[in-house]
């Protein structure tokens, strides 16, 4: 890995202090594998989870909160292995939505020891879909990060496409008023 980069920043984290934290799953299979499944449209399942892991990082030391714990949970909080689309064609979103969490839990416990605050996040990062609430605050920072990231990988690549399509709805909404 000669440089990698967070979606919206021009870092390369391997000089930094997060990658210490990361750098042991970075290298497993698993977690490299992720980099064959499309995610959010325009980036891979693996730039996504590195983008959360190191976005929740950077907020849960500004809080003082478990930073380190924050990055490897933001890492694995996606680990599954099949296509999001092809699956909910099969079933809707929303049951997606409330599965992939327990996948992710289940993957990443085969692959190494959590600690209960890793498994919560992984395991709660859609709240309010999934079944429990979050026990931790950092648990409930992983949920808006995880929005937060999905939004900037959808808008940065093609902000032409954004504009786009807020002009159409904005035409639409303005022809409705008439």
């Amino acid at each position: 890995m000669q440089n990698l980069k967070i979606t919206g920043s021009r870092k390369n984290i391997l000089q930094s202090e997060y990658y210490s934290v990361i750098a042991d799953l970075l290298n497993l299979p698993e977690i490299q594998k992720l980099k064959n499944y499309q995610h959010h449209i325009t980036t891979t399942r693996f730039q996504h989870c590195l983008n959360v892991s190191y976005y929740h990082y950077k907020i849960c030391r500004f809080f003082k909160l478990d930073a380190n714990s924050g990055a490897r949970a933001g890492l694995l909080h996606d680990l599954y292995f099949y296509d999001t689309k092809h699956y909910i064609r099969q079933k809707p979103a929303v049951k997606h939505c409330k599965y992939h969490p327990q996948t992710a839990l289940h993957n990443a416990e085969k692959i190494i020891k959590l600690n209960d605050l890793e498994r919560d996040m992984i395991y709660n990062h859609m709240w309010p879909l999934t079944p429990e609430k979050p026990k931790y605050a950092e648990t409930y920072l992983i949920t808006f990060v995880d929005k937060y990231c999905a939004m900037i990988e959808f808008i940065l690549p093609q902000p032409k496409n954004f504009i786009h399509f807020f002009k159409k709805y904005r035409h639409r909404k303005l022809q409705k008023n008439y």
